[in-house]
């Protein structure tokens, strides 16, 4: 049982890989919207774009309440992505920064 999980497990990180492999592929942001367009659903994508759409907003400091105000985006999924901001892996960082710097 344990050789089962652990070959799937690694199953899923090389799936993992190669996506990620796959979106490194795109050229610009029309490329990306049409591959992410392909690849998720209406609702996945406006999950995403939600999450993305607080970044600022919690940098500045802005309040939940204000933001959710602002966005529409529910208070959970703003903490959600201020937890991940301050706590995660560094990603949300890395790409404002690298926005920043253009």
């Amino acid at each position: 049982m344990k050789l089962h999980r652990d070959i799937s497990q690694r199953q899923e990180q090389l799936a993992e890989r190669a996506l990620y492999a796959a979106i490194l592929t795109l050229r610009s942001v029309e490329e990306c919207r049409e591959f992410f367009r392909d690849l998720c659903t209406p609702a996945e994508l406006q999950a995403m774009a939600d999450r993305w759409s607080v970044v600022e907003y919690l940098q500045r400091d802005t309040p939940y309440r204000e933001i959710h105000r602002l966005t529409g985006v529910s208070v959970t999924t703003i903490g959600r992505v201020a937890r991940y901001l301050n706590a995660g892996n560094g990603g949300y960082a890395t790409a404002v920064s690298r926005l920043k710097s253009r």
